[in-house]
């Protein structure tokens, strides 16, 4: 998969040169970390944890959503996984739906 960035938002305040290393965070939760991944709607995605990554996922999303703020994310223990709901304006569909495909592309197995 490309590393093409053009999809990240004109909104999001995070420095250009921080937004690799983001997306590596995001990139390594994916493949660490990720059981099952469903689109609810279109301005609605839901991730599947495993629960060890709930101190990371915290982290991770707190700082996503103090700089990109069209991303809302709602974290809850679901039946032995790490349930986070995303969610964002129907403007911003084209955003979910990359992260939904960055997502998919490094699933664990």
């Amino acid at each position: 998969m490309s590393d093409d960035q053009t999809w990240v938002p004109e909104s999001c305040t995070l420095p250009g040169g921080q937004r690799p290393l983001r997306l590596a965070e995001f990139d390594n939760l994916f493949a660490t970390a990720l059981l099952a991944q469903r689109r609810l709607s279109p301005t609605e995605l839901l991730w599947l944890l495993h629960p060890a990554a709930e101190a990371t996922t915290r982290d991770l999303i707190g700082r996503e959503s103090s700089c990109c703020s069209l991303f809302s994310f709602t974290l809850a223990a679901d039946t032995g996984t790490l349930r986070v709901d995303v969610q964002v304006p129907a403007e911003h569909v084209d955003v979910l739906d990359a992260l939904a495909l960055r997502a998919a592309a490094r699933m664990t197995a």
